[in-house]
Protein backbone atom coordinates (compact mmCIF):
# COMPACT_ATOMS: atom_id res chain seq x y z
CA UNK A 1 0.00 0.00 0.00
CA UNK A 2 3.01 2.27 0.81
CA UNK A 3 4.58 1.50 -1.98
CA UNK A 4 1.25 2.08 -4.71
CA UNK A 5 1.33 5.66 -2.72
CA UNK A 6 4.96 5.90 -2.93
CA UNK A 7 4.88 5.14 -6.68
CA UNK A 8 1.58 7.46 -7.54
CA UNK A 9 3.13 10.74 -5.65
CA UNK A 10 6.63 10.28 -7.86
CA UNK A 11 4.31 10.28 -11.00
CA UNK A 12 1.86 12.49 -10.20
CA UNK A 13 5.72 14.85 -9.27
CA UNK A 14 6.49 13.84 -12.80
CA UNK A 15 3.62 14.54 -14.45
CA UNK A 16 3.28 18.28 -12.98
CA UNK A 17 6.91 19.00 -13.59
CA UNK A 18 7.29 17.56 -16.95
CA UNK A 19 8.53 20.87 -18.79
CA UNK A 20 11.27 20.82 -15.83
CA UNK A 21 12.47 17.62 -16.50
CA UNK A 22 12.90 18.20 -20.29
CA UNK A 23 14.65 21.13 -19.93
CA UNK A 24 17.07 19.14 -17.56
CA UNK A 25 17.61 16.44 -19.80
CA UNK A 26 17.99 18.78 -22.61
CA UNK A 27 20.59 20.61 -20.53
CA UNK A 28 22.41 17.47 -20.01
CA UNK A 29 22.05 16.63 -23.63
CA UNK A 30 23.74 19.78 -24.54
CA UNK A 31 26.45 19.48 -22.22
CA UNK A 32 27.05 15.34 -23.29
CA UNK A 33 27.46 16.61 -26.76
CA UNK A 34 29.56 19.51 -25.78
CA UNK A 35 31.91 16.84 -24.37
CA UNK A 36 31.54 14.63 -27.08
CA UNK A 37 32.93 17.17 -29.47
CA UNK A 38 35.84 18.25 -27.35
CA UNK A 39 37.01 14.18 -27.11
CA UNK A 40 36.41 14.28 -30.80
CA UNK A 41 38.55 17.18 -31.67
CA UNK A 42 41.07 16.39 -29.39
CA UNK A 43 41.39 12.83 -30.52
CA UNK A 44 41.48 13.40 -34.04
CA UNK A 45 43.63 17.38 -34.22
CA UNK A 46 46.00 16.70 -31.80
CA UNK A 47 48.20 13.81 -33.58
CA UNK A 48 48.46 16.88 -36.11
CA UNK A 49 49.78 19.49 -34.09
CA UNK A 50 52.21 17.05 -32.56
CA UNK A 51 53.52 16.53 -35.78
CA UNK A 52 53.74 20.03 -36.79
CA UNK A 53 55.49 21.14 -33.59
CA UNK A 54 57.87 18.17 -34.21
CA UNK A 55 58.73 19.53 -37.75
CA UNK A 56 59.08 23.42 -37.11
CA UNK A 57 61.52 22.31 -34.34
CA UNK A 58 63.24 20.75 -36.95
CA UNK A 59 63.67 23.56 -39.27
CA UNK A 60 64.33 26.29 -36.58
CA UNK A 61 67.32 23.83 -35.55
CA UNK A 62 68.75 23.34 -39.16
CA UNK A 63 68.47 27.06 -39.75
CA UNK A 64 70.22 27.98 -36.77
CA UNK A 65 72.74 25.10 -37.79
CA UNK A 66 73.36 26.54 -40.94
CA UNK A 67 73.47 30.37 -39.94
CA UNK A 68 75.89 29.88 -36.57
CA UNK A 69 76.11 33.63 -36.89
CA UNK A 70 72.59 34.43 -35.91
CA UNK A 71 71.36 33.19 -31.98
CA UNK A 72 68.49 31.66 -31.19
CA UNK A 73 67.20 35.02 -29.01
CA UNK A 74 67.52 37.23 -32.29
CA UNK A 75 65.62 35.05 -34.15
CA UNK A 76 63.01 34.20 -31.37
CA UNK A 77 62.48 38.21 -31.79
CA UNK A 78 62.02 38.31 -34.82
CA UNK A 79 59.26 35.20 -35.31
CA UNK A 80 57.47 36.85 -32.37
CA UNK A 81 57.30 39.81 -34.60
CA UNK A 82 56.65 38.34 -37.55
CA UNK A 83 54.06 36.61 -36.05
CA UNK A 84 52.28 39.38 -34.50
CA UNK A 85 51.85 41.06 -37.89
CA UNK A 86 50.30 37.86 -39.48
CA UNK A 87 47.96 37.72 -36.83
CA UNK A 88 46.64 41.44 -38.29
CA UNK A 89 46.97 40.21 -41.41
CA UNK A 90 50.48 41.64 -42.69
CA UNK A 91 52.70 39.19 -43.65
CA UNK A 92 56.68 39.82 -44.28
CA UNK A 93 56.74 37.82 -47.38
CA UNK A 94 57.74 39.72 -50.66
CA UNK A 95 55.14 37.77 -52.49
CA UNK A 96 51.59 39.21 -50.63
CA UNK A 97 53.42 42.71 -50.34
CA UNK A 98 51.20 43.44 -52.75
CA UNK A 99 48.17 42.71 -51.28
CA UNK A 100 46.83 45.22 -48.97
CA UNK A 101 43.94 44.87 -46.13
CA UNK A 102 42.77 47.96 -45.54
CA UNK A 103 41.56 49.26 -49.20
CA UNK A 104 38.36 49.87 -49.77
CA UNK A 105 36.78 46.46 -51.30
CA UNK A 106 38.89 44.89 -48.26
CA UNK A 107 37.60 47.38 -45.58
CA UNK A 108 34.10 46.49 -47.32
CA UNK A 109 34.59 42.78 -46.75
CA UNK A 110 35.79 43.46 -43.26
CA UNK A 111 32.76 45.21 -42.26
CA UNK A 112 30.38 43.01 -43.67
CA UNK A 113 32.22 40.16 -41.67
CA UNK A 114 31.92 42.60 -38.32
CA UNK A 115 27.87 43.22 -39.08
CA UNK A 116 26.99 39.81 -39.62
CA UNK A 117 28.82 38.25 -36.43
CA UNK A 118 31.46 36.23 -38.67
CA UNK A 119 34.36 37.80 -37.93
CA UNK A 120 37.01 36.27 -39.72
CA UNK A 121 39.83 37.05 -37.61
CA UNK A 122 42.66 37.72 -40.57
CA UNK A 123 42.41 41.09 -40.36
CA UNK A 124 41.78 43.44 -37.49
CA UNK A 125 42.11 47.03 -36.56
CA UNK A 126 45.62 48.26 -36.23
CA UNK A 127 45.56 51.57 -34.29
CA UNK A 128 43.31 52.46 -30.90
CA UNK A 129 40.97 54.56 -33.07
CA UNK A 130 40.29 51.89 -35.36
CA UNK A 131 40.28 49.35 -32.43
CA UNK A 132 37.40 52.27 -31.06
CA UNK A 133 35.43 52.79 -33.90
CA UNK A 134 34.84 49.12 -34.45
CA UNK A 135 33.49 49.02 -31.11
CA UNK A 136 31.19 51.58 -31.71
CA UNK A 137 30.16 50.60 -35.37
CA UNK A 138 29.40 47.18 -34.27
CA UNK A 139 27.27 48.57 -31.02
CA UNK A 140 24.92 50.26 -33.72
CA UNK A 141 25.44 48.19 -36.57
CA UNK A 142 24.44 44.71 -35.48
CA UNK A 143 21.33 45.26 -34.11
CA UNK A 144 20.52 47.38 -37.07
CA UNK A 145 21.79 43.86 -39.10
CA UNK A 146 19.20 42.07 -37.12
CA UNK A 147 16.51 44.65 -37.69
CA UNK A 148 17.40 44.74 -41.14
CA UNK A 149 17.34 40.86 -41.59
CA UNK A 150 14.41 40.61 -39.36
CA UNK A 151 12.40 42.59 -41.82
CA UNK A 152 13.63 41.00 -45.41
CA UNK A 153 13.34 37.31 -44.20
CA UNK A 154 9.78 38.27 -42.65
CA UNK A 155 9.02 39.53 -46.35
CA UNK A 156 10.53 36.60 -48.34
CA UNK A 157 8.57 34.32 -45.98
CA UNK A 158 5.14 35.60 -47.13
CA UNK A 159 6.14 34.68 -51.04
CA UNK A 160 8.67 32.08 -50.41
CA UNK A 161 6.69 29.69 -47.91
CA UNK A 162 3.52 30.92 -46.22
CA UNK A 163 1.58 31.69 -49.71
CA UNK A 164 3.04 28.82 -51.45
CA UNK A 165 1.71 25.93 -48.93
CA UNK A 166 -1.76 27.58 -48.07
CA UNK A 167 -2.30 27.74 -52.16
CA UNK A 168 -1.05 23.95 -52.31
CA UNK A 169 -3.42 23.74 -48.97
CA UNK A 170 -6.51 25.29 -50.61
CA UNK A 171 -6.09 24.35 -54.27
CA UNK A 172 -4.96 20.68 -54.00
CA UNK A 173 -6.58 19.63 -51.03
CA UNK A 174 -3.34 18.63 -49.52
CA UNK A 175 -2.89 18.49 -45.42
CA UNK A 176 -0.82 21.46 -44.23
CA UNK A 177 1.60 19.84 -42.48
CA UNK A 178 2.55 17.51 -44.78
CA UNK A 179 3.00 20.48 -47.40
CA UNK A 180 4.60 22.27 -44.94
CA UNK A 181 7.16 19.30 -44.58
CA UNK A 182 7.76 18.95 -48.28
CA UNK A 183 8.16 22.65 -48.86
CA UNK A 184 11.01 22.90 -45.83
CA UNK A 185 12.77 20.25 -47.53
CA UNK A 186 12.69 20.79 -51.16
CA UNK A 187 13.42 24.53 -50.29
CA UNK A 188 16.35 23.42 -48.12
CA UNK A 189 17.81 21.46 -50.72
CA UNK A 190 17.83 24.35 -53.27
CA UNK A 191 19.73 26.52 -50.63
CA UNK A 192 21.80 23.75 -50.14
CA UNK A 193 22.53 23.80 -54.21
CA UNK A 194 22.76 27.45 -54.68
CA UNK A 195 24.89 28.20 -51.97
CA UNK A 196 26.68 25.42 -50.83
CA UNK A 197 27.61 22.73 -53.52
CA UNK A 198 27.27 25.54 -56.84
CA UNK A 199 30.02 28.35 -54.94
CA UNK A 200 31.71 25.29 -53.77
CA UNK A 201 32.76 24.44 -57.09
CA UNK A 202 33.39 28.15 -58.30
CA UNK A 203 35.21 28.20 -55.36
CA UNK A 204 37.82 25.71 -55.82
CA UNK A 205 38.19 26.65 -59.34
CA UNK A 206 39.43 30.10 -58.49
CA UNK A 207 41.43 29.64 -54.98
CA UNK A 208 44.44 27.74 -56.24
CA UNK A 209 45.45 25.96 -52.99
CA UNK A 210 41.38 24.85 -52.27
CA UNK A 211 39.93 21.85 -53.23
CA UNK A 212 36.23 21.47 -53.12
CA UNK A 213 36.34 20.13 -49.74
CA UNK A 214 37.89 23.33 -48.65
CA UNK A 215 35.82 25.45 -50.66
CA UNK A 216 32.46 23.58 -49.04
CA UNK A 217 34.06 24.08 -45.22
CA UNK A 218 34.41 27.87 -46.03
CA UNK A 219 30.70 28.17 -47.56
CA UNK A 220 29.68 26.21 -44.23
CA UNK A 221 31.49 28.34 -41.43
CA UNK A 222 30.76 31.54 -43.54
CA UNK A 223 27.15 31.04 -43.78
CA UNK A 224 26.53 29.56 -40.33
CA UNK A 225 28.69 32.92 -39.34
CA UNK A 226 30.96 30.56 -37.13
CA UNK A 227 33.53 32.29 -39.42
CA UNK A 228 37.47 30.39 -37.88
CA UNK A 229 39.10 32.24 -40.70
CA UNK A 230 41.37 29.45 -41.88
CA UNK A 231 40.26 29.83 -45.58
CA UNK A 232 39.71 33.51 -46.61
CA UNK A 233 39.33 33.48 -50.51
CA UNK A 234 40.85 36.64 -52.68
CA UNK A 235 43.85 36.45 -49.96
CA UNK A 236 46.28 34.22 -53.15
CA UNK A 237 49.20 36.09 -54.54
CA UNK A 238 48.52 38.01 -57.53
CA UNK A 239 44.59 36.96 -57.33
CA UNK A 240 42.94 38.18 -60.54
CA UNK A 241 40.39 40.92 -60.20
CA UNK A 242 40.82 40.76 -56.46
CA UNK A 243 38.62 44.53 -55.72
CA UNK A 244 35.39 42.72 -58.03
CA UNK A 245 36.07 39.73 -55.94
CA UNK A 246 35.77 40.69 -52.81
CA UNK A 247 32.99 42.51 -53.51
CA UNK A 248 31.51 39.92 -55.01
CA UNK A 249 32.14 37.40 -51.71
CA UNK A 250 30.04 40.36 -49.58
CA UNK A 251 27.65 40.04 -51.71
CA UNK A 252 27.50 36.27 -51.91
CA UNK A 253 27.72 36.30 -47.80
CA UNK A 254 25.10 38.82 -47.21
CA UNK A 255 22.28 37.06 -49.87
CA UNK A 256 23.54 33.68 -48.11
CA UNK A 257 23.06 34.98 -44.69
CA UNK A 258 19.59 36.00 -45.12
CA UNK A 259 18.93 32.41 -47.36
CA UNK A 260 20.00 30.44 -44.52
CA UNK A 261 17.64 32.57 -41.80
CA UNK A 262 14.68 31.80 -44.73
CA UNK A 263 15.40 28.24 -44.25
CA UNK A 264 15.56 28.05 -40.44
CA UNK A 265 12.35 30.51 -40.43
CA UNK A 266 10.37 27.46 -42.56
CA UNK A 267 11.35 24.74 -40.39
CA UNK A 268 10.89 26.49 -36.92
CA UNK A 269 7.09 27.23 -38.34
CA UNK A 270 6.76 23.12 -39.34
CA UNK A 271 3.88 22.04 -36.35
CA UNK A 272 6.30 19.02 -35.47
CA UNK A 273 9.05 21.63 -34.47
CA UNK A 274 6.12 23.52 -32.75
CA UNK A 275 6.00 21.20 -30.18
CA UNK A 276 9.38 19.71 -29.98
CA UNK A 277 9.84 23.29 -28.77
CA UNK A 278 7.12 23.64 -26.13
CA UNK A 279 8.38 20.45 -24.49
CA UNK A 280 10.97 22.52 -23.01
CA UNK A 281 9.25 25.63 -22.41
CA UNK A 282 7.33 27.34 -19.65
CA UNK A 283 3.83 26.66 -19.38
CA UNK A 284 2.60 30.32 -19.55
CA UNK A 285 0.51 31.29 -16.63
CA UNK A 286 -2.60 33.18 -16.43
CA UNK A 287 -2.40 37.14 -15.53
CA UNK A 288 -2.67 38.92 -12.24
CA UNK A 289 -5.74 40.27 -13.14
CA UNK A 290 -7.28 37.81 -14.45
CA UNK A 291 -6.49 35.35 -11.43
CA UNK A 292 -8.21 37.77 -9.45
CA UNK A 293 -11.28 38.60 -11.54
CA UNK A 294 -11.40 34.73 -11.37
CA UNK A 295 -11.24 34.41 -7.40
CA UNK A 296 -13.62 37.53 -7.11
CA UNK A 297 -16.57 35.42 -9.10
CA UNK A 298 -15.83 32.46 -7.05
CA UNK A 299 -15.84 34.18 -3.97
CA UNK A 300 -19.57 35.98 -4.87
CA UNK A 301 -20.76 33.06 -5.99
CA UNK A 302 -20.11 30.70 -2.93
CA UNK A 303 -21.17 33.83 -0.90
CA UNK A 304 -24.73 33.36 -2.83
CA UNK A 305 -24.79 29.69 -3.12
CA UNK A 306 -24.45 29.71 0.99
CA UNK A 307 -27.08 32.57 1.67
CA UNK A 308 -29.47 30.90 -0.53
CA UNK A 309 -29.11 27.53 1.38
CA UNK A 310 -29.26 29.28 4.51
CA UNK A 311 -33.04 30.53 3.59
CA UNK A 312 -33.72 26.91 2.29
CA UNK A 313 -33.21 25.86 5.36
CA UNK A 314 -34.59 28.49 7.52
CA UNK A 315 -37.86 28.77 4.98
CA UNK A 316 -38.66 25.44 3.28
CA UNK A 317 -42.34 26.54 2.36
CA UNK A 318 -43.48 29.77 1.48
CA UNK A 319 -46.07 30.41 4.20
CA UNK A 320 -49.85 31.70 2.75
CA UNK A 321 -49.95 35.24 3.88
CA UNK A 322 -47.08 35.87 1.27
CA UNK A 323 -49.09 34.62 -1.87
CA UNK A 324 -52.01 37.20 -0.65
CA UNK A 325 -55.87 36.86 -0.36
CA UNK A 326 -58.01 36.34 -2.91
CA UNK A 327 -59.64 39.82 -1.50
CA UNK A 328 -56.92 41.53 -2.09
CA UNK A 329 -56.94 40.53 -6.29
CA UNK A 330 -58.17 43.07 -8.12
CA UNK A 331 -59.48 40.81 -10.95
CA UNK A 332 -61.83 38.84 -8.65
CA UNK A 333 -62.82 42.32 -7.03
Amino acid sequence: MLQSLASNSCVRLIQSHKSTWYFASLVLGYLLYLVFGAVVFSSVELPYEDLLRQELRAIKKQFLQENECLSEERLERFLKKALEASNYGVSILNNASANWNWDFTSALFFASTVLSTTGYGHTAPLSDGGKAFCIIYSVIGIPFTLLFLTAVVQRIMVFSTRRPIMYIHTHWGFSKPLVAIVHATLLATLAVSCFFLIPAAIFSALEENWNFLESFYFCFISLSTIGLGDYVPGEAVNQKFRELYKVGITVYLILGLIVMLVVLETFCELQQLKQLRKMFYLKKEKPQDRLAILEHDHLSFTTVSKRAQQEDKTHPFVSVSTLGSPNDDPMIQ
